[in-house]
């Protein structure tokens, strides 16, 4: 298993971008399918996007395909989310997950960072 510490949150305007990033510590990092999910205030946790162990294969919920970017430096231990043209719906904790496929359920990951809160103003 690994341990997973999301950063790059913070108070944005809309239109404006933030990236968000997801530094694992561990020696599995680079066998594990990674995953961003974010939740809002009184709403479902949320799939956001993923990507497999390779980098070759990301996937993206439909509200944020075209602005946001999943990618991963497996010799940085570090999962990347770059999040463009921010809308202020996009405000919500995000969190890091790694499992073994980069499905869209939450229940595929097994493990889970604290989360960093993105607030996007209009």
């Amino acid at each position: 298993q690994v341990q997973l510490v999301e950063s790059g949150g913070g108070l944005v305007q809309a239109g404006e971008s933030l990236r968000l990033s997801c530094e694992a510590s561990g020696r599995t990092f680079s066998t594990d399918a990674m995953a961003w999910f974010r939740q809002a205030p009184g709403k479902e946790r949320e799939f956001v996007a993923s990507i497999s162990w390779s980098g070759g294969g990301t996937y993206y919920e439909n509200s944020v395909k075209g602005r946001f970017t999943i990618s991963r430096d497996n010799a940085k231990n570090t999962v990347y989310l770059q999040m463009n043209s921010l809308k202020p719906e996009d405000t919500a904790v995000y969190f890091c997950a790694a499992g073994t496929i980069p499905v869209r359920t939450q229940y595929a990951y097994k493990i889970w960072g604290q989360g960093t809160q993105v607030t996007v103003s209009s």
